[in-house]
C-alpha cells in the first residue's frame, strides 16, 4: 500500500478535491487543499514505512495507537485537530469533517480496484486505524470550539439582557427621582400629576422585574394589546416634561387624533419612546427645543422625537442602535437605550430609524402598523 500510494499521491488528492468541490455549499479553500487530506495522505504513508521497518513507536507517534487511547495528540491528531478547527471557522458541520476523510480512504479504494492493486490485511488496518484516529480527532476538535463559540454567545446574550434590565431600571429610577425632587420643591401632594409620575415610574420598575422573573421561570410571552396613540403620548409627555425642565428645553408636543390607535406591549413600547426622549434631552444645544409628534401615514402611525442636537457625525447614524455604543463623552449610561428601543419596536413589527438634519439635529422616528379605536 506504502508504494502505490507514493505513485498515485497527485491522482488521489485530485479526486478528493473533485468530490470536495461537488459536495454542497462546501467551498474549499487552497489553504484547506494543501494542509488537509494532503498532509494526512503524508503521515499515513509514513506511519505503513515505520511498520515495515518494525518500528511501531514511531508509527504510534506519528498516527496514535488503536482507538486513540493516548494523553497525547500524534502528528496526524494535531494535524486533524487544526482540520476540524478550519472547517469550523469557514462554518461547515461536522458531517463534512467526517466526509471529509471518507473522501479519502473511498479514493484509494476505487483506484486500487481500478489499477488491481492487492493490499496486506494488516495495511487495511492500518488506514483504518489512521482514519479512526484522525476522524476523532478532527471532530473532537470541531465540536469543543462549537461548543466553546455557543457558550460564548450565550454568555454575551446573558450579559447584555442583564445590560437592558439594569438600563431600564436606571431609566425609571432617574424619573422616579426627578418626581420626587419636583414634589419636595414645589411642596406638592402626590395626588397630582408629578405624583402620578412617580406613581408610573414605581410601577415600571416593578414590571420590570416582575417580566425578568417571569422570563426566568417559564420565558412566556409578553401580552399585547391596541392602545390610544393620544393617552400613549400624554403619559410620554408627562414623564418627559419633568426631564425637560431639568435640561432647561423647550418641549412641543403637538394634540394626536383622538381615535389613533397602535397595537403591541404598550410597557415596551412606552420605555422605548422614554429612551427616545431621554436621548434628545441629553443631546440637545441648551435652550433650544425638543418636538414629540405622532400622526398617520396610510396604513401605519409614525411617532417622532426631533432634537437640535447640531446634526449626526458622518457614518454614525448606521452605528448607534448598536448595543454597548456611546455616542458622547458622558460614559455614565450602557450604551444600550437606542438598542433596547429598536428591540422593542422591532418585536411589535415596527422600525425604529433615525434621519439626520444637517446643522439642525436629528429626527428618530418609530413606524408601527395603524389601528383604530372602536
Amino acid at each position: 500500500m506504502r508504494n502505490f500510494l507514493i505513485h498515485n499521491r497527485e491522482e488521489l488528492i485530485s479526486r478528493c478535491k473533485a468530490k470536495v468541490a461537488q459536495r454542497p455549499r462546501r467551498a474549499a479553500t487552497e489553504h484547506q487543499l494543501a494542509n488537509g487530506i494532503p498532509l494526512f495522505l503524508e503521515q499515513l504513508i509514513r506511519t505503513l514505512a515505520a511498520e515495515e521497518d518494525d518500528k511501531p513507536a514511531d508509527s504510534i507517534r506519528i498516527s496514535g495507537p488503536s482507538g486513540g487511547d493516548s494523553l497525547v495528540l500524534s502528528e496526524m491528531g494535531v494535524t486533524a485537530t487544526a482540520h476540524g478547527k478550519e472547517l469550523l471557522k469557514l462554518g461547515y458541520t461536522v458531517d463534512q469533517v467526517v466526509h471529509d476523510y471518507g473522501d479519502l480512504c473511498q479514493a484509494i479504494t476505487d483506484l486500487a480496484f481500478e489499477r488491481d492493486a492487492p493490499f496486506a490485511v494488516t495495511e487495511f488496518r492500518t488506514l483504518n486505524r489512521c482514519l479512526d484516529n484522525a476522524i476523532a480527532d478532527a471532530v473532537t476538535e470541531f465540536s469543543s470550539q462549537r461548543d466553546t463559540q455557543i457558550a460564548l454567545r450565550q454568555s454575551l446574550d446573558a450579559t447584555e439582557r442583564f445590560g437592558f434590565l439594569v438600563h431600564e431600571l436606571r431609566n425609571s429610577l432617574g424619573t422616579a427621582t426627578l418626581a420626587i425632587h419636583a414634589l419636595e420643591l414645589g411642596n406638592m401632594t402626590v395626588g397630582g400629576a408629578t405624583g402620578a409620575v412617580l406613581k408610573r415610574s414605581l410601577s415600571a420598575m416593578g414590571t420590570l422585574i416582575s417580566r425578568a422573573l417571569t422570563e426566568v421561570r417559564s420565558g412566556a410571552p409578553e401580552q399585547r394589546q391596541t392602545f390610544s396613540i393620544a393617552a400613549f403620548i400624554k403619559e410620554a409627555e408627562t414623564s418627559a416634561q419633568l426631564v425637560a425642565i431639568a435640561a432647561g428645553c423647550a418641549f412641543e408636543v403637538p394634540p394626536v387624533a383622538p381615535l389613533l390607535a397602535i397595537r403591541g406591549n404598550r410597557e415596551l413600547l412606552l420605555a422605548a419612546l422614554a429612551n427616545l426622549l431621554q436621548n434628545a434631552f441629553k443631546f440637545t444645544h441648551s435652550h433650544t427645543e425638543v418636538a414629540l409628534k405622532a400622526y398617520e401615514l396610510g396604513e401605519h402611525v409614525l411617532i417622532e422625537v426631533e432634537d437640535h442636537c447640531g446634526g449626526l457625525p458622518p457614518g454614525s447614524a448606521a452605528k448607534m442602535f448598536a448595543p454597548f455604543n456611546q455616542h458622547s463623552h458622558d460614559k455614565t449610561g450602557l450604551g444600550l437605550g437606542l438598542s433596547i428601543a429598536r428591540q422593542s419596536v422591532e418585536a411589535d413589527f415596527g422600525t425604529l430609524t433615525v434621519r439626520d438634519a444637517p446643522g439642525s439635529g436629528c429626527i428618530f422616528t418609530i413606524c408601527l402598523p395603524r389601528h383604530s379605536l372602536q
